[in-house]
């Protein structure tokens, strides 16, 4: 019996993590488009710049880019934000364009506009995690099924 449940829970734990993944990704690929849609730009500066590491269960490391930009909206506040997988070329104290919208300028992008780029990964990676899930639930489904 406790096979049983090992066998449902993990399965759905993983797809859990994956339908996660999917929503967080498609909202920040929502974002990135509203601003990029909103003709709003201004000319920020990069405060800061460094890199995060991370270390996987394999010992493989990944390495990610980060940027904080400050820039002043059109309603005349400053906006500070940061933005992951940006340029490595992109160093303290340059100047880059970006993108925000009206209602939230605290959600600009500093990425430069590639819709069609932007629009297939997001395909892949939500292909991707839609096969995770699809394995999990044939996995619960095969699993109920068997004798223990």
């Amino acid at each position: 019996m406790a096979m049983q449940v090992l066998f449902l829970i993990v399965p759905v734990f993983i797809a859990s993590v994956a339908l996660f993944m999917a929503v967080t990704l498609t909202r920040r690929s929502m974002q990135v488009r509203r601003a990029w849609a909103s003709g709003l730009t201004a000319e920020a500066r990069c405060l800061r710049a460094f890199t995060s590491t991370r270390r996987d269960s394999d010992g493989h490391r990944s390495t990610t880019q980060h940027h904080v930009y400050e820039f002043t909206a059109g309603d005349g506040r400053p906006v500070r934000f940061e933005e992951a997988n940006g340029p490595a070329t992109t160093v303290q104290g340059d100047v880059v364009m970006v993108y925000y919208t009206a209602d939230r300028p605290d959600r600009a992008t500093a990425h430069a506009p590639a819709p069609v780029r932007a629009a297939a990964g997001m395909v892949f990676l939500l292909g991707f995690l839609g096969l995770v899930v699809a394995f999990c639930v044939f996995f619960v489904v095969a699993a109920a099924e068997m004798p223990f």
